[in-house]
C-alpha cells in the first residue's frame, strides 16, 4: 500500500502538465492518463469493496500470468474500456478530487477480506491481493507514459 500512495503522490505532482501532448509518445494527454488511473482505481477499488468474497474463484488465466509476470503491461495493445475513458472535459479541479477519492479509496483496501475480488475484463477475477498488484502495475504504466510526455517537452 505504501507504494501505491507514492504513486499518487507521484501523480499529483504531474497535475500541472496536464494539458502536455506528444503524439509520438501517447495520442493522449497528460490529464487524460492522470484521469485513466484514477478513474480505474476508484472503479476497481468500488467494484472489490461490493464483492461477495465466497464468490471467488482461484482460476488460471494467461493474459493475468503475463502482465504479472512480466510486471507490466504492453503499451498499445489493449483499449481502456469506455467507463475508465476520460472525458475531455477534466480540469484541475476535477483531477484533484478524483485523486483524493482515490487515496480515500486505497484505505478501504486494509478492511476487505483476502478473497474480495474484481472482475477484470481480460485477466478475469483478481483476488485482494491481485488487484492491489494490478492497480500498481496499471498506474506504474500510465505513470512511465506520462513520464515520457513530461520529459519529450524539456
Amino acid at each position: 500500500m505504501e507504494e501505491l500512495n507514492k504513486l499518487m503522490i507521484e501523480l499529483e505532482s504531474k497535475i500541472p502538465n496536464q494539458e502536455l501532448l506528444n503524439p509520438i509518445v501517447s495520442k493522449s494527454s497528460v490529464g487524460w492518463h492522470i484521469e485513466h488511473v484514477l478513474l480505474t482505481m476508484n472503479l476497481v477499488v468500488e467494484s472489490i469493496h461490493k464483492s461477495n468474497p465466497d464468490n471467488y474463484k482461484r482460476t488460471f488465466n494467461f493474459n493475468r500470468f503475463l502482465v504479472f509476470t512480466l510486471n507490466k503491461i504492453p503499451r498499445g495493445k489493449v483499449k481502456a474500456p469506455r467507463m475508465v475513458r476520460p472525458q475531455e472535459d477534466f480540469t484541475t479541479n476535477s483531477l484533484i478530487n478524483h485523486l483524493e477519492k482515490g487515496k480515500t479509496n486505497l484505505e478501504k483496501l486494509s478492511t476487505l477480506s483476502a478473497n474480495n475480488y474484481f472482475e477484470h475484463p481480460f485477466m478475469g477475477q483478481l483476488n485482494l491481493k491481485q488487484t492491489i498488484r494490478f492497480i500498481k502495475i496499471h498506474t506504474k504504466h500510465h505513470f512511465n507514459i506520462i513520464k515520457e510526455i513530461i520529459e519529450s517537452k524539456n
